[in-house]
């Protein structure tokens, strides 16, 4: 609820967009301008860095919606969850500082798929974040990616997951819902 009133403007926003200019391609990047709120604001004047993550959730509605990808989702009762996520800092955004939030798909494999947001202000890199999502089914269990590009297609040009990210998949990953994860410190 943090930042309803700003995802709702930014899905009217986007299927305005779609209206006037058409749907991009799922390997397009895609841009939203935001400005830095008070709201948004730490006690040491600059964004909150759990804020970051907030925002870049309105690149991927914006994406989503942008892509045809939302309407296919909710006429299947389908929806993505996050998984993992990893965030690096690069320059503090402040108080009433416009910036673009960049966001594309970086690929998939068996389990997930994975995109990639950007703050950027002046074409300079601020901050970023990697993303990992599930797709799931209202109705129970996950969405196979057959299901999922038989629906809207598979998207041509679409580079493969860099190793790394399958290396930092696997390191950060939890237990499964089905087996125990004691909070145990060593």
């Amino acid at each position: 609820m943090n930042v309803i009133w700003r995802t709702l403007l930014v899905m009217w926003s986007a299927r305005r967009r779609v209206r006037r200019e058409g749907r991009i391609a799922p390997t397009e990047v895609g841009r939203i301008r935001l400005t830095t709120l008070p709201t948004d604001i730490d006690v040491l004047r600059h964004m909150n860095n759990g804020r970051y993550l907030s925002l870049f959730d309105l690149g991927r509605w914006d994406l989503l919606v942008r892509t045809g990808m939302s309407d296919v989702m909710k006429r299947n009762g389908w929806y993505a969850v996050v998984s993992a996520e990893t965030v690096t800092f690069r320059k503090s955004l402040e108080l009433w500082q416009r910036f673009d939030i960049e966001s594309r798909l970086l690929g998939h494999d068996d389990k997930a798929i994975y995109m990639e947001h950007r703050a950027v202000v002046g074409g300079e890199i601020y901050a970023r974040v990697i993303v990992r999502a599930r797709m799931l089914k209202r109705s129970g269990g996950t969405l196979s990616h057959q299901e999922l590009f038989a629906a809207v297609g598979r998207p041509e040009g679409i580079p493969d997951v860099e190793p790394w990210m399958h290396e930092w998949a696997a390191a950060s990953a939890l237990p499964s819902t089905r087996a125990e994860a004691p909070s145990v410190w060593s």
